[in-house]
């Protein structure tokens, strides 16, 4: 989605100066014209209070342009509660001016020229060259240098966060980050990376783009592919190269990667600037632990042969101790610090018997379990604390009888929702310690407890490939220049097959297309045959999409189009369903290309194979099939082209 600029001017006729002529004849032409949206406040038509839009918008917009040329009291007051508030993002301009303020004299303003009170033609293309400039400088250096006088002056005084900026009776505004949150939960809850990909370009305010951003590598972590969950923090970090949790993730991603000196650096750097922060602590003790666990830890092993590699390894096992503990230390409520550290300690112990410089391990148990049991009493009926419960599991493995083990996991699984991927979580802990021949007794019995709810819960199905189609509908009757004629439906048919058998596709694997005549309905057949699981996603509520892009070409397609989505085989996505209403400006066809590559992405970028049925033409945008195939080849290089030019 484009920035958004918020205008703070004179409206109407001031001191011979037509205000409305230069926010419409350079200010919006400009900025619209340099791809951003441009708003003022007396834009809004609808009822209400002219002043409750100008503060959300002066609040949130990414960029606000202030026209100094007169002084005008009520823009004065806008830019001064935008340089309160914010940072970053203003743009300072005016005509010619005898006298320049003394608190904005050094700032740098962009300078207009007027001719009888308008913006001089014989200017004005320079004019607006020089604002759009300023405008796409100011948007790219946003965490550079700040340019409200406030916060260069109080170097410590920290931004309020963009939701304590919510003006309540903005609910226009409000209402459409609800939509837009309500489907980013529910795709997180579902598991869809893909969905919240799009969804972070559609967000109203940069902020929420970041938020997004995040939101879309958690999930993708979940799904262990690192490398795209690091790119989407990396997406983050070049909205704001200082947020922590983005910088913290990176650093836990780059150690999933093995590049343990990276992650190790990064974290170190960030415990530096963020020493009472328990989190960085903790993931940079994940990080050493991880790498003391690759050290040893190899399949074909024996549980000897490991206990051996990992005693010998140990010392990358002391410097992730000492992280937890300090992470501990920092927050005694940070009991996943505090756990991590106590395990790692009587694993230290079982591999060579004396942990003398951890002396403190009977008082850091104690701090556990009453951070753990502190952390219990702010449940509720409906909201039970399955981190804190597993935790308590945890401790009870480390140093109880079984009957206590069975006890505490059991009172975990309760609570755990049938969320696999947290039970998941949580028995890795436990298989490492299976590894190593660490009390067996105890943890064979904790993992009969988690084995026995998997045995409930299906695991998320993962595809070994994902072929991801585009390619031209069937032309319309009396269509001028032939692009894909019905006559040589067979020969298309028949390519998409063999391509896809070729590739070995079957069963395991995952077919994702749009439902239109032609290419689609072909692929989707193909799939069928090949008894491929397919996910059909539409770009418009069904009637609407039967109409513009199956029945103009006959009934025969609407009624292969339902024989292929009742089939058990197909599974029929709506976008305006699941994504909510196609943002104005945005093409529907091309989100929904979009939406079918992120999600083809989201089950990791090497297993994918984009087929096109395709005659090579088309722009560089977004959702496109030339991005779709530009993107796919840089990432794998299988793509397979049916260059309609050769094939018919």
């Amino acid at each position: 989605m484009a920035l958004h600029v918020f205008v703070a001017m004179p409206f109407g006729n001031k001191e011979n100066i037509n205000f409305d002529r230069v926010y419409t004849d350079l200010i919006k032409s400009a900025l619209e014209d340099a791809g951003f949206e441009v708003f003022r406040a007396d834009e809004e038509s609808r009822a209400g209070n002219i002043r409750t839009d100008m503060f959300q918008e002066l609040l949130l917009a990414d960029l606000v342009v202030t026209d100094l040329s007169i002084d005008n009291p009520n823009v004065w007051y806008e830019l001064g509660v935008r340089h309160a508030l914010r940072a970053r993002g203003v743009i300072l301009m005016h005509s010619k001016r005898e006298k320049q303020p003394f608190d904005i004299y050094t700032d740098r303003k962009l300078q207009y020229h007027l001719k009888n009170g308008v913006p001089d033609t014989d200017h004005l293309e320079n004019d607006k060259k020089a604002l759009a400039e300023m405008a796409r400088q100011t948007a790219g250096s946003w965490h550079g240098r700040k340019d409200s006088p406030v916060y260069q002056h109080l170097k410590y005084l920290q931004e309020p966060t963009w939701k304590a900026l919510k003006v309540d009776e903005a609910r226009e505004f409000w209402e459409q980050y609800e939509q837009w949150e309500n489907h980013v939960t529910i795709a997180r809850r579902k598991n869809r990376p893909g969905d919240i990909l799009v969804l972070a370009d559609e967000t109203p305010v940069t902020a929420l783009k970041m938020e997004a951003y995040r939101r879309a590598g958690k999930a993708l972590t979940k799904l262990g592919q690192f490398s795209f969950a690091l790119e989407q923090y990396e997406r983050a970090l070049k909205i704001n190269p200082e947020d922590l949790e983005s910088l913290q993730q990176k650093g836990v991603l780059l150690g999933r990667l093995k590049k343990h000196d990276n992650a190790e650096l990064l974290l170190n750097e960030l415990a530096d600037k963020h020493p009472e922060d328990p989190e960085t602590r903790a993931l940079l003790g994940r990080v050493e632990k991880d790498k003391w666990v690759y050290s040893w830890r190899m399949e074909g092993k024996s549980s000897k042969e490991m206990f051996e590699d990992a005693h010998s390894c140990e010392s990358q096992l002391h410097q992730s101790i000492r992280a937890y503990v300090e992470g501990f230390q920092i927050d005694p409520g940070h009991y996943y610090s505090g756990i991590n550290a106590v395990t790692l300690m009587y694993l230290l112990r079982y591999l060579n018997g004396d942990i003398k410089e951890f002396d403190q391990l009977p008082a850091l148990e104690g701090a556990v379990r009453w951070a753990v049991l502190s952390a219990l009493k702010s449940e509720t009926v409906h909201n039970k604390d399955f981190w804190a419960r597993v935790t308590l599991g945890d401790l009870e493995v480390l140093m109880s009888d079984t009957e206590s083990v069975e006890k505490a996991y059991n009172s975990a699984m309760a609570a755990s929702e049938n969320d696999w991927f947290s039970l998941d979580s949580s028995r890795q802990q436990l298989l490492l310690l299976k590894d190593l021949d660490f009390r067996p007794e105890q943890v064979g019995a904790a993992l009969k407890i988690f084995n026995s709810s998997f045995e409930k819960l299906r695991p998320p199905w993962r595809p070994r490939k994902v072929f991801l189609f585009s390619g031209h509908m069937i032309d319309a009757p009396g269509r001028s220049e032939p692009r894909f004629p019905p006559e040589k439906e067979q020969i298309a048919a028949e390519a998409i097959y063999n391509v896809l058998r070729e590739q070995g596709a079957g069963p395991e694997d995952l077919g994702l297309c749009g439902g239109a005549c032609g290419g689609d309905i072909l692929f989707a057949e193909a799939c069928m045959k090949l008894g491929l699981p397919t996910e059909i996603r539409v770009a418009f509520d069904e009637p609407a999409f039967l109409a513009k892009s199956v029945t103009f070409a006959g009934e025969n397609w609407r009624d292969r189009y339902y024989t292929v989505k009742n089939n058990p085989l197909a599974k029929l996505l709506v976008m305006p369903d699941e994504l909510g209403k196609t943002p104005e400006k945005v093409n529907p066809y091309e989100r929904n290309n979009l939406w079918q590559l992120c999600t083809a992405l989201a089950w990791g970028p090497e297993k994918v194979h984009f087929i096109c049925l395709w005659n090579r033409k088309g722009g560089d945008g977004p959702g496109g099939t030339k991005h779709m195939h530009d993107e796919v080849n840089k990432r794998t290089g299988q793509v397979h082209v049916l260059d309609t030019n050769n094939l018919f």
